[in-house]
């Protein structure tokens, strides 16, 4: 039976209940809560913006976006948003979405630390940025109402949630410092991660190949 929290009716077709018990299974609480507020805030500002997502792309694109922070699908080899979209592409495909579909959110989550791009791109891939920005940036807190935000909060609690996703940044990248090169997540590891030093675009210039 669908859920309804804020409004926002959360989906219920049984492949959105398979990406529900997926991350259940995977995530930690609080990635788990974070990934479903994502996907009630994006609907949020989705209808306070007058646009609207496929809402099981969306929940898909929400509740897959962090997996690259889990142990079973973290790598080391490339950036934590790309683990996470690839295995949503994987996971739309497998139950038979159009490829196309698939992509917009594998796009929606690649570039979901990526600002202000995204925004202008289609509803699944902007909403799940307008989702986490506001999640854990605050960033369009005042655009919805105190009551959704109660609501949502009320359904998926967030204790001490500011320093707790930190963690799960630091611990998450640790171990792929250099993925972090160029995007905000190598503001996390300058803060937790000891001796660790930022790539500088200006020297990756400098020391390039290129004899001049």
């Amino acid at each position: 039976m669908s859920e309804t929290i804020a409004g926002i009716t959360v989906p219920d077709s049984p492949m959105a209940r398979e990406a529900t018990e997926l991350l259940r299974d995977v995530a930690p609480p609080l990635v788990f809560h974070h990934s479903r507020r994502v996907f009630l805030f994006g609907s949020l500002r989705g209808a306070q913006l007058g646009t609207s997502a496929d809402p099981e792309l969306l929940y898909i694109g929400a509740m897959f976006h962090d997996l690259g922070l889990t142990e079973t699908y973290r790598r080391t080899d490339q950036r934590f948003e790309i683990d996470a979209a690839d295995e949503a592409r994987r996971f739309l495909l497998s139950h038979g979405i159009d490829p196309s579909e698939a992509q917009k959110v594998w796009t929606g989550i690649a570039l979901h630390t990526t600002p202000e791009i995204p925004l202008h791109m289609d509803p699944e891939i902007a909403l799940v940025t307008r989702g986490v920005e506001l999640d854990v940036l605050g960033l369009g807190y005042d655009a919805i109402t105190d009551q959704q935000r109660a609501d949502v909060v009320a359904a998926h609690p967030r204790p001490d949630f500011k320093n707790q996703i930190l963690e799960a940044f630091t611990q998450g990248l640790k171990d792929r410092p250099e993925t972090t090169f160029g995007n905000v997540k190598a503001d996390v590891l300058a803060h937790f991660l000891p001796g660790f030093e930022r790539g500088d675009f200006v020297e990756v210039i400098r020391r390039s190949p290129w004899p001049e």
